[in-house]
């Protein structure tokens, strides 16, 4: 198993003042995934486009310290739209099959509690294209005629698109136009939902009964192709095609085990419930469709209710001899209007007189009530009154509701019973809140909140009405506290100022306390104060407070002193913190309904570093060894929390491998915001690390703090430095693949490479002869033929030099290579590119360097070319491409950088060795 080596180098502090390094978030939008074009628009404002369906990845690249949290959130298209939240907490946002409604403002709010928040956005814009939809009209007055017919008639084409859709009309394969036939009128309407265009056929002749295509076009933006639509234009009455019939019902879905077949709609055991309106619609994408509207009532009658309303006159609540008196009765019914109301006494039908009377449609009661009126009452119209409620003629039954007038009707009163005016339970108990009605006769209750805050009952409902007066509440909680009212009804007892009285309802829940839990750190050897709070409860008291070490309870601390109110916390005191009274504490208070816990952790070990992201250019590339240094430079959270640092543990150790490096990393007073450094060497191109940070004081061993590291090749502009691609990252050092072109490069290692290529072709590694390294090749196989071409096109570099020189290794073996060409794009005046350097034919099966010149005049790219041969071994490889200002040297093969495949028979040439760590060390301590 291979070990992994670092070399210890010198740790670098970088003394600030005031925060230091600590910086507020900074924030910028990248796009990845499938868009169409990514642009600003007029008012500068970034525009990402992409085609519906497609995958949306929108990356928010953050600098700062601390590290920033990044939050995406969205809003809707338009201003009006209401806020929508994605809620994603991650740099990356990616939408898979995005739609068009998943359009708009795409906000990154990145924050690190240093300054104020980062927000950047983007607009991103879902392109998209339906299937057209195509109707046909007939003008009004030509419907008496016969249909298409000597008539005008009218083609409607709509769809639905992003961007708007262009819209071409064919008679059979012939493009219409009203420049080129009369008779033909091409428009787009006002107030139409969708794009629409409108062909207008003046006055039929006998060529315009033919084939119609509407054809809908976004000019291939995003890939989006064309659609149509065709429709036949003929004479045949009746329906042409074949309508479509759907019923529907309103209000509510069709009844349960309805059954429409054939245009007929049937409903086994019609319920009152299955009364509406149902419509029957035929469509045929002719002309607007055609429907039916019938009205089904259910003959029904339910809640017969009764009033009984003393002489409003006198305005009177009692019975009164010489008094009016009138007693109401009304059914809810369908229809309502066909309800038939009888009126009876003592059996016997009522006799209307000049002091009885019957009447309808009160204004003062609800449509449809018949009442009975009194006349200046008598001892002789005492007696039980008897309404009958009928359909005369339907089998539906009859309703009644009988009252009894005498003189022990009396109006009602309503009171809570003894003890019952307060009701306290625990929550999730259930609870039962009475109030007791007297009179005759007894009305029903209704239950109300008082609460303005809490307007509800529980059940949802605004009022409930119970008919014994109790109101039942199954699995109270704590926001069902409050005060409730009871009053009368007015109905079925007195039409009369409902009486009314109030019950509070008192919740218990257990306490909630604060902190729930918290990290108290603080050096050897001084104080410490815990405190643990009541934040709610009911009851909002602490009954007792108990105190925990490890498990193990503690005795009671000293009790608050808080003059003339119950304490809202209990404190504990340390006076020391020491390696023993180290560790868990905890506080339970308790208010007899429950408890809660306040957790505390107490140490005097250190904080965790801070690892810091934002250094520039932290990978190091060393040329052919194929390996790497990396700049690590972390800050100390909190250092004069606790003891002053004595050294940091530094573990590094190779993805996918078990052996670490363990080095101890002494330093001095450590401040905070004070940038530390560690340069970690012989990394292993292309592999990535965990590196593991622990500070230790004297106390030990405080938290430890973890990142990954990953290799990353330069994108930046040339300069006299190092700056050879090895394509060792998936970025390729900001390299493309033309659009252009044929077919494209490929990269791949001797561990990725398809263990059924071609033989005799292609290297087996990359120039370090590594099976880890890769490097870029075209695959020459099928489908390839006789003239493809593959492109790899660099970053623009901005040219600050007259001359450059591009080096790079090349790998052509195989009986039927073709060409590799590189050449130079320059940027001043558009895209021109020109040839630099070409070479064709069998090279062999080796590694070689090629140096070309370039004098670009403004800002340019460079071009890999692969052309493919004449048959299928014709792989061609390229590797370590550099780019350095300055010419090139002057003997352009150098043996010493030929590499021999093996089983080729040559020697390979050892790599040089990489700068002693004694070197680098002096260098790291010139910084």
């Amino acid at each position: 198993m291979e070990v992994t080596c670092l070399l210890l180098l010198a740790l670098i502090p970088f003394h600030c003042r005031g925060q230091g390094v600590y910086a507020p978030a900074q924030a910028q939008i990248v796009h990845a995934g499938q868009a169409c074009v990514v642009k600003e628009d007029n008012i500068s404002e970034r525009v990402y486009t992409i085609r519906e369906g497609d995958t949306l990845m929108l990356q928010c690249l953050v600098t700062g310290h601390p590290r920033p949290q990044v939050r995406w959130t969205k809003t809707a298209g338009s201003a009006s739209d209401k806020f929508q939240e994605t809620s994603v907490f991650n740099e990356t946002l990616r939408i898979e099959r995005i739609a068009r409604t998943q359009g708009g403002r795409y906000y990154c709010k990145a924050e690190n509690g240093v300054g104020v928040p980062a927000i950047k956005s983007i607009r991103v814009d879902v392109q998209y294209l339906d299937e057209p939809v195509l109707t046909v009209h007939q003008t009004v007055s030509d419907v008496r005629g016969n249909f298409y017919q000597e008539k005008t008639v009218f083609l409607r084409c709509t769809v639905n698109s992003n961007p708007p859709a262009r819209f071409i009309w064919k008679r059979g394969s012939d493009t219409l136009s009203h420049s080129q036939d009369n008779g033909v009128d091409i428009y787009e309407p006002l107030y139409t939902q969708g794009e629409t265009k409108v062909l207008k056929l003046k006055n039929l002749r006998p060529q315009d009964y033919a084939s119609y295509t509407c054809q809908v076009s976004v000019r291939n933006v995003c890939g989006i192709p064309d659609k149509a639509i065709t429709f036949r234009l003929t004479n045949t009455t009746g329906g042409d095609p074949l309508p479509q019939l759907q019923w529907s019902h309103g209000p509510g879905p069709l009844p349960l085990g309805a059954l429409a077949q054939s245009g007929t709609l049937s409903i086994p055991s019609v319920q009152a419930r299955d009364s509406g309106y149902y419509n029957c619609t035929a469509t045929n994408n002719v002309g607007n469709p055609a429907k039916k509207t019938v009205n089904l009532l259910v003959r029904s009658m339910k809640n017969a209710t009764f009033q009984i309303t003393p002489d409003v006159i006198k305005e009177s609540e009692n019975i009164q001899l010489g008094q009016d008196l009138k007693l109401s009765c009304h059914v809810d019914a369908v229809p309502q209007e066909k309800v038939t109301y009888q009126w009876f006494k003592n059996g016997k039908p009522a006799r209307m007189s000049k002091r009885l009377l019957v009447t309808r449609n009160d204004p003062e009661l609800p449509a449809v009530t018949s009442s009975l009126e009194l006349i200046d009452l008598h001892f002789s119209d005492y007696g039980t009154y008897l309404c009958v409620a009928s359909f005369p003629g339907a089998p539906v039954p009859d309703l009644s509701v009988e009252v009894n007038i005498s003189s022990e009707t009396v109006p009602p009163t309503i009171s809570v019973p003894k003890g019952r005016a307060v009701v306290t339970v625990r929550e999730g108990s259930p609870a039962e809140l009475q109030c007791e009605v007297r009179g005759k006769p007894r009305p029903p209750v209704l239950w109300s909140r008082v609460d303005k805050e809490a307007a509800l009952l529980p059940s949802g409902l605004p009022l409930e009405e119970t008919p014994d007066g109790k109101l039942r509440l199954e699995h109270v909680s704590r926001d069902m506290s409050g005060t409730y009212r009871c009053q009368t009804a007015r109905y079925n007892g007195f039409n009369v100022r409902p009486r009314e009285a109030q019950v509070q309802l008192n919740v218990q829940f257990p306490p909630e306390v604060e902190p729930s839990s918290q990290d108290v750190r603080q050096a050897l050897g001084r104080p410490v104060l815990l405190r643990c709070s009541l934040l709610r409860g009911s009851p909002q008291r602490i009954a007792s407070a108990v105190w925990r070490f490890k498990g193990q309870l503690l005795p009671p601390p000293p009790a608050v002193s808080v003059a003339a109110e119950a304490p809202d916390h209990s404190e504990l005191r340390l006076d020391a913190v020491t390696r023993d009274s180290s560790g868990s504490y905890e506080c339970s208070i308790s208010n007899d309904v429950g408890s809660a816990t306040c957790l505390f952790q107490v140490s005097a070990k250190a904080y965790s570093p801070e690892f810091y992201f934002d250094t520039p250019n932290p990978t190091r590339s060393h040329k052919l060894s194929k390996n790497y240094s990396y700049v690590l430079q972390w800050t100390q959270r909190e250092p004069d929390a606790v003891d002053p640092l004595l050294n940091y543990r530094l573990s590094v150790r190779q993805l996918n491998q078990h052996n670490a490096m363990v080095k101890a990393i002494p330093v001095r007073r450590v401040e905070k915001g004070q940038l530390l450094e560690y340069i970690l060497t012989d990394l292993r191109v292309p592999h990535s690390y965990e590196v593991r940070l622990t500070p230790y004081t004297t106390f030990g061993a405080g938290d430890m703090a973890s990142r990954i590291i990953h290799y990353t090749e330069p994108i930046n502009s040339p300069n006299l430095s190092d700056n050879t691609c090895h394509f060792e990252d998936e970025k390729i050092c900001g390299y493309t693949q033309d659009l252009t072109d044929n077919f494209d490069w490929t990269r791949q290692n001797a561990l990725t490479q398809n263990p059924k290529r071609s033989p005799n072709t292609g290297p087996p590694t990359d120039i370090s002869g590594t099976p880890e390294g890769y490097y870029m090749f075209i695959e020459t196989s099928r489908p390839r033929e006789l003239g493809d071409r593959a492109r790899l096109v660099s970053p623009l570099y901005n040219a600050s030099a007259k001359f450059y020189c591009v080096s790079f290794f090349y790998h052509m073996y195989g009986k039927h290579i073709g060409s590799l060409n590189l050449l130079v794009r320059s940027r001043n005046k558009g895209a021109l590119d020109t040839h630099a350097w070409s070479l064709s034919g069998n090279k062999g099966n080796m590694w070689q360097q090629a140096h070309v010149p370039i004098n670009p005049s403004g800002p340019f790219q460079i071009i890999f070319e692969g052309v493919r041969g004449s048959g299928y071994l014709g792989d061609i490889a390229i590797d370590d491409v550099t780019l350095k200002k300055g010419e090139c040297p002057r003997k352009q093969m150098d043996p010493n950088k030929v590499v021999v495949m093996p089983g080729s028979g040559a020697p390979r040439q050892p790599h040089p060795q990489l700068w002693g760590p004694m070197v680098i060390f002096l260098l790291a301590l010139q910084r």
